[in-house]
């Protein structure tokens, strides 16, 4: 009551006044105390405007008490706890009104015009709050981080847009305006403007509009049950289409038109290839029907049109979103896999990359990085002669492996690449390797082909690792702040962690990438998926009430012949506002964990597209060279690798080369762009256009 006293206060009210009147037993509708508590547009045309603020505090029916103290204990506390009193006042006044008059006027302005829906709304009262608290929650969703802020708007919207389509009775046209308006108010409520933003649509946007398409599809069906007669779009039909549609429905083609949509949605959600096509299939059909139904309509004069209009133009919509998004649906069927596995640029499957987890395993290599080789929208080229395989990925008629062969041997690791470049080259395509050590730099070398570096690895020798000195004055502050703080690490698999700290970890990775004016990158840079590796651990700086400040990942390595002897860093990211010493608090106390375990030797990675130093060993400088320091100063703003790589230095690692191999500096050009397409794979041309443009 101390926190949230308005709602506390408004909640107590309710309650006595209902017991007071009787109205928690006695319908309201049903006395005739209606006529001076209930408001609508006949109460305002009779002069009782004080209906606006006294029928607030009642429900029409008794059961409509039961949404009324929930719904206002939860958005009403849920607003007054993150807008404050005073504001939470502001909107709960704002929106009752705007959604009570508002709704009066619209109602005045179109009623006696033949919309029966109108005309028969003007004539209903209303009673209670639910317009008020559902548009100060709207006003209250500006206070909360993306992603979850669109996702409570989406829910609230669709809740008022569907509900006043299969329901239309007054409140639900009230609910529309209030929440319309609280999403509005917001901005200004905590001191600013309201601003549509624009962002490049990523992979996972894509796949959550689809399968929210067909969520709201399925939420539809099930509401078709209860539909009213007396909707915004039943009442255009004719009289026997609405006797059609208000009849009883087959209850077994319900079930089995939800399980549908929820199969789609699901499988979408996935990004599975095949369900793309069942999806695109089922609405270039339905659109077909609809479209033909609704000329025929249009000719014939059929009424309707509004109901038809409203099912061709969502259907539209969702079929729009999964075409434009089409490159977000790549995961393929295991049986399609299988019977294209000769090809190159045939898609592999979930068993392809569990057996190129097990080589890992049991094969090592010698590249610490090697881990983000088994993700899964890698390919892998394997031998028949020996054990091992090259990760790659198909890009612009590039074939770029990632990271050094996976192979025990050293001659069979060169091998390997020797097999690889065949290949491609037989396939038409241009071979190249990304992110290599020395070692494939040097194989490379032997047989004509050129290298350049492309990043440095920050490597940390466990066994000699201590904070002592100056040159650690930063790293023991994040350990002294964190300890008085009463912060301490979480280190194990993110699959294993409770409910409520994945899904921190996840607004943490959703809320950095949203606030990225670029697509979100791939490749060498995981992200939490990748994070939920079962083999890969996470680092959390948890404080005592369960806040996660900080999130970090950590692959593990496997030496020649399969060992595990370390981890390398792939994740990094911080609760915005939250402890300001996370990531150097995660990364020491990581290393510490990992020493007395037995670990030898830490990997903070590589900084994507920046270097330390200029470099100065001989090797082939070229087109490519230029466009990865063009790309890494274009994207520093974004993505700060420069910053990251200074960053690591507070570690004292020791750095070793990273480079890229290609056979021909005439493909450069060719491999600039599939490296672009690798790293920014939801970007679209003018995307890349404006990175050219930034980086003359």
């Amino acid at each position: 009551m101390r926190r949230l006293p308005l709602t506390s206060a408004l909640l107590a009210a309710i309650i006595a006044l209902s017991v007071v009147t009787r109205t928690l037993w006695d319908p309201l509708l049903d006395r005739s105390l209606h006529t001076s508590l209930g408001y609508g547009l006949p109460a305002f045309e009779s002069g009782g405007w004080w209906t606006l603020a006294a029928g607030a505090f009642f429900a029409a029916r008794p059961l409509q008490y039961v949404p009324i103290v929930v719904g206002l204990a939860v958005f009403g506390g849920f607003a007054e706890w993150r807008l404050g009193t005073r504001r939470y006042a502001v909107a709960l006044v704002a929106c009752h009104v705007a959604g009570v008059v508002g709704a009066a006027g619209l109602l005045w302005l179109t009623r006696d015009h033949g919309y029966v829906w109108t005309t028969t709304l003007a004539h209903a009262r209303d009673a209670g709050p639910s317009a008020a608290f559902l548009g100060a929650a709207a006003a209250a969703t500006v206070t909360v981080a993306p992603p979850w802020r669109g996702r409570a708007r989406t829910l609230l919207v669709a809740y008022v847009v569907l509900f006043l389509i299969h329901m239309g009775a007054l409140a639900d046209l009230e609910h529309l305006l209030s929440v319309g308006l609280g999403l509005a108010l917001g901005p200004f409520l905590v001191g600013r403007r309201p601003a549509l933003t624009r962002r490049q649509l990523t992979r996972r946007d894509f796949r959550l509009l689809a399968s929210g398409f067909f969520v709201v599809a399925a939420a539809e069906v099930s509401l078709r049950p209860f539909t009213t007669g007396d909707g915004p779009f039943m009442v255009t039909l004719s009289p026997d289409a609405r006797a059609q549609e208000l009849s009883n429905p087959d209850l077994a083609f319900g079930v089995l038109q939800i399980v549908l949509w929820l199969w789609l949605a699901r499988s979408l959600y996935k990004g599975r290839r095949r369900a793309w096509r069942w999806a695109v299939a089922l609405l270039v059909v339905v659109l077909g029907i609809q479209l033909a139904n609704y000329g025929w309509m249009v000719a014939t004069g059929e009424p309707g049109l509004l109901a038809a209009g409203w099912e061709t133009v969502g259907n539209g919509a969702g079929l729009v979103v999964l075409i434009v998004g089409r490159h977000a649906f790549r995961n393929p069927s295991p049986r399609r896999a299988r019977r294209t596995r000769g090809s190159l640029v045939a898609p592999a499957d979930d068993d392809q990359r569990a057996q190129a987890t097990a080589l890992l395993r049991e094969e090592g290599t010698v590249n610490r990085l090697a881990w983000m080789t088994t993700w899964p929208e890698n390919r892998w080229f394997t031998s028949p002669d020996r054990a091992g395989y090259v990760a790659y990925r198909v890009h612009a008629g590039v074939a770029v492996g990632l990271c050094d062969p996976v192979a025990a041997d050293e001659e069979d690791r060169a091998a390997l690449r020797v097999e690889f470049s065949d290949r491609v080259h037989a396939q038409g395509l241009v071979p190249c390797l990304f992110t290599v050590s020395a070692e494939a730099c040097r194989h490379a070398r032997e047989l004509g082909w050129h290298s350049l570096q492309v990043a440095e690895e920050a490597v940390i020798e466990l066994p000699t690792l201590d904070f002592v000195g100056k040159a650690w004055q930063d790293v023991r502050t994040a350990l002294n702040q964190a300890a008085k703080l009463g912060i301490h690490l979480s280190l194990q698999p993110l699959a294993q962690l409770p409910r409520g700290l994945q899904m921190q970890v996840k607004a943490i990775s959703s809320e950095w990438v949203e606030d990225k004016g670029l697509p979100e990158m791939g490749f060498t840079l995981g992200g939490v998926d990748e994070a939920m590796d079962p083999a890969v651990r996470v680092g959390l700086a948890v404080d005592g009430e369960s806040t996660v400040h900080g999130v970090t990942s950590w692959m593990p390595i496997h030496d020649v012949g399969g060992a595990a002897v370390g981890w390398t860093l792939d994740v990094m990211r911080r609760l915005p506002g939250g402890f300001r010493y996370s990531m150097e608090f995660l990364i020491a106390s990581a290393c510490l964990s990992f020493r007395d375990e037995g670990s030898s030797v830490v990997s903070l990675s590589g900084a994507p597209l920046a270097r330390s130093a200029a470099n100065d060993d001989g090797l082939d400088r070229g087109t490519v060279d230029a466009f990865l320091d063009r790309l890494g100063e274009t994207l520093e703003p974004y993505y700060g690798f420069r910053s990251l790589l200074a960053f690591k230095a507070k570690f004292q690692p020791v750095h070793h080369p990273l480079y890229l191999v290609f056979p021909d500096e005439a493909a450069l050009p060719r491999i600039g762009l599939a490296l672009s397409r690798a790293y920014l794979p939801d970007a679209g041309v003018r995307d890349l256009v404006a990175l050219a443009r930034t980086g003359h």
